[in-house]
């Protein structure tokens, strides 16, 4: 009778741990998520559009604990310049020179860390991979989380040539003049996910 009663804490106690130890998924909303990226060069700059194709959010006693999150590099898209021109930027975007979509058609962000800093913000810690190449990222975000969802806000610069992606960059290159496109692009990024 006492090994059967011992088994049994042993389960209810496995079970109780189990539950606790188990963080909430919260699944991303593709459609209610946004990924802005602009670029910056001598003689002006670009902006656009990436499409999130799926992520999760990893949420344990009201705070998030984790995340990944993919990114659709085949959907970029320039917004500020429209017609042959854009077409034709979006292509070199896509092309090996940039993000080389044939061959990486996917980035991922992957949450390390989430540091709370006062309120809705937290110092973020995440590693990012474009085109294979993963390099570690800081940066700060407004999260608000819910029983129901998860809302997050960030703004960052990205060093592109931390990921092979050398092209126009005065850093490589020598009398690029105006043509010269900065090394950092800027992100913006929008976050809803729900159970």
């Amino acid at each position: 009778m006492k090994k059967v009663f011992f088994f049994a804490a042993l389960a209810v106690l496995a079970l109780s741990s189990a539950t606790i130890l188990k963080p909430t998924i919260f699944k991303l909303d593709a459609s209610k998520s946004t990924f802005k990226w602009t670029g910056k060069k001598v003689s002006g700059s670009h902006w656009g559009y990436v499409k999130f194709s799926d992520g999760t959010v990893s949420v344990d006693k009201g705070k998030v604990v984790g995340g990944t999150f993919n990114v659709d590099m085949t959907s970029i898209s320039v917004e500020d310049t429209k017609g042959e021109w854009g077409k034709k930027l979006e292509g070199h975007l896509k092309a090996d020179d940039f993000f080389g979509v044939d061959k990486s058609p996917k980035s991922t962000l992957v949450l390390k860390t989430v540091t709370p800093k006062g309120g809705n913000n937290f110092e973020v810690k995440a590693a990012l991979t474009i085109k294979g190449i993963t390099n570690e990222v800081t940066f700060p975000a407004t999260i608000t989380v819910a029983k129901t969802g998860v809302n997050a806000t960030a703004s960052f610069k990205i060093d592109r040539t931390k990921y092979g992606i050398k092209y126009g960059s005065g850093s490589f290159f020598d009398n690029l003049g105006d043509k010269a496109i900065d090394n950092d692009f800027m992100v913006e990024v929008s976050i809803a996910a729900a159970k």
